[in-house]
């Protein structure tokens, strides 16, 4: 396995703390932001980003304030706003010359889209790895209206067991998106992207899959 390189990440006064991981030769950067509850160096971010490595595109992880200082409760939009902003701009400053990509795993994702949605990051494209669409058990679409603001090409990744995506939500909230968004589902996994035993499939083929599709994706910018 590669060893990321640790980098600090000014947002505002303050700073977080981030993580690179490029390949000899990327072909591309992706600015990976981390989920509600868990930072940057949580296994799944750790296993996006070296197997992301592995295809050729480099990752910047990095973390919100609250998850910096140790807090349980996620900053409100306008500070995770600036973060993005931040960890975009820094990431620009540490890949020059390559295509961006921003994004991440559920809050990660919504906060990226919300700040992309205010004024755009300057990145070719948006990736969601389980876009939180709503609480569990309450299923909306509120939570996207802002997409409808985003001008750049978003990719979906969502499980279909996912309990804060409903699918029978996400396919029409697509097909509203137009050709600026492209769902891709992967059968039986939840939020998390884990698959039951049942399935016959394993955590690390759903993982492998969805980040297939991803370099795809990008490939296809």
């Amino acid at each position: 396995m590669a060893r990321p390189k640790p980098v600090k990440i000014a947002v505002g006064a303050s700073q977080v703390s981030g993580l690179l991981l490029a390949p000899e030769t990327p072909r591309a950067g992706f600015v990976l932001a981390h989920g509600a509850g868990a930072g940057m160096t949580h296994p799944f971010m750790e296993g996006v980003a070296q197997e992301l490595a592995e295809r050729g595109i480099a990752t910047l992880r990095y973390q919100f304030a609250y998850m910096e200082q140790g807090g349980k409760r996620p900053d409100v939009p306008k500070v995770a706003h600036a973060a993005v902003r931040a960890a975009v701009a820094k990431a620009r400053d540490l890949l020059p010359d390559l295509t961006l990509i921003a994004g991440g795993k559920s809050f990660g994702g919504r906060m990226t889209s919300q700040a992309e949605a205010l004024e755009p990051l300057g990145v070719r494209g948006l990736a969601f790895f389980g876009f939180p669409l709503h609480a569990a058990g309450a299923p909306s679409d509120e939570r996207a209206a802002h997409l409808f603001d985003v001008g750049a090409p978003m990719l979906f990744l969502q499980g279909t067991r996912d309990a804060l995506a409903d699918v029978a939500l996400m396919k029409p909230l697509i097909k509203k998106l137009g050709k600026r968004a492209t769902l891709h589902l992967e059968a039986d996994a939840d939020h998390s992207f884990h698959v039951p035993a049942k399935s016959g499939r394993k955590d690390a083929q759903v993982r492998a899959e969805i980040l297939d599709a991803f370099a795809a994706w990008v490939a296809s910018l």
